[in-house]
This record gives structure tokens, C-alpha cells and sequence, in this order.
């Protein structure tokens, strides 16, 4: 764990303590600022990376970690419409690292460890949930890791505290 910042290190003490196996690749010269890097990161763990996405409404008071295929285009307006929250946005950096402990690049499902208010409202697109093993960074986007999407559900968001909401998306307009 040399050379790993506390957020990474915290990300692994969860893991390891719900007793969860993972799969981990570095790769520190190409931080997964992309979805493209992702791609490369997808043949090495041969998973999907998901694209997370930290939202909030016009007032920036409710906040939301959407968790959706990497390869689906997101639909601000499509998503709003199921949740039934007008003007979803991108929320700024500082509420990411206030409420999440995250930078940019970095947003992962590991972050609502950091969340101990239960600020943060999870979002998954359904696709993420049909998958065997998902596919997220451990706070850090200079790794990368692959769980069964089983222990996501029945042993991270149980210990989290969180039901999340499920959503469909299609990328229509």
C-alpha cells in the first residue's frame, strides 16, 4: 500500500473487511479520465468500468451517484423524467470531495463509504446490475478494480446503508 493516498487505502480496508474479493490493476502513467482508457482497463480485468456520474438538482441540495454502462449515452432529461427531479446537472467539484472525499475522474460507489450523512442518493442504470462482475476504481483512478456485482448488492450498499434507486436508461431523447 506504499505510495497509495488514505482514500485508496480506506477503499481496500472496506473491501477486505465485508470479506469481498477483488481483482486490482494499477495503471498510474493513463488515469482513467476517459471512458476510451477505461476501455483499455476493461481487457485487462475483461469487465465493464461503469461511468459514475455525480448529479444534483437546480437548487444544489440532493445529490445523486449515477452508476450506468460506460459504453450508454446519458440523457439528462430521460433520466430527471424517471426520477421525477426537473433540471439534473453536473454537481461542482467541491460537494464531490465535501460530501464523497472524490476529485474528478475518480467518482466511484466506494465513495458512499465516505457519505456518512446519507447525502448521496444512489442511482444504477439496470444493465449495471445484469452484469456477473462489476467494474469501479477504488477512489482513485489510477486503479482499477472488478467484484461480483452480487457482493455490490448483498454486502457493500447492505453495509453502506443504502437501497438504491434502479433505473432504466436507453439514451433516447
Amino acid at each position: 500500500m506504499t505510495g497509495r493516498s488514505d482514500r485508496e487505502v480506506r477503499s481496500y480496508a472496506f473491501l477486505d473487511g465485508l470479506g469481498i474479493d477483488f481483482d486490482r490493476t494499477d495503471h498510474p502513467d493513463r488515469p482513467a479520465t476517459t471512458m476510451e482508457v477505461c476501455v483499455d482497463v476493461d481487457a485487462v480485468l475483461n469487465v465493464h468500468i461503469c461511468k459514475n456520474l455525480f448529479l444534483c438538482n437546480r437548487q444544489k441540495t440532493d445529490f445523486y451517484l449515477l452508476i450506468m454502462p460506460g459504453d450508454k449515452p446519458f440523457k439528462t432529461k430521460e433520466l430527471s423524467k424517471q426520477m421525477g427531479v426537473s433540471r439534473l446537472s453536473f454537481a461542482d467539484e467541491e460537494f464531490m470531495t465535501k460530501l464523497l472525499d472524490l476529485h474528478p475522474g475518480s467518482v466511484s460507489v466506494l465513495g458512499l463509504m465516505n457519505d456518512k450523512d446519507h447525502r448521496v442518493t444512489l442511482v444504477i442504470d439496470e444493465d449495471v446490475l445484469k452484469e456477473e462482475m462489476f467494474g469501479c476504481h477504488p477512489c482513485e483512478n489510477t486503479s482499477s478494480i472488478r467484484f461480483k456485482t452480487s457482493d455490490l448488492t448483498d454486502k457493500i450498499l447492505p453495509a453502506l446503508g443504502i437501497t438504491p434507486i434502479v433505473v432504466r436508461l436507453v439514451g433516447a431523447e
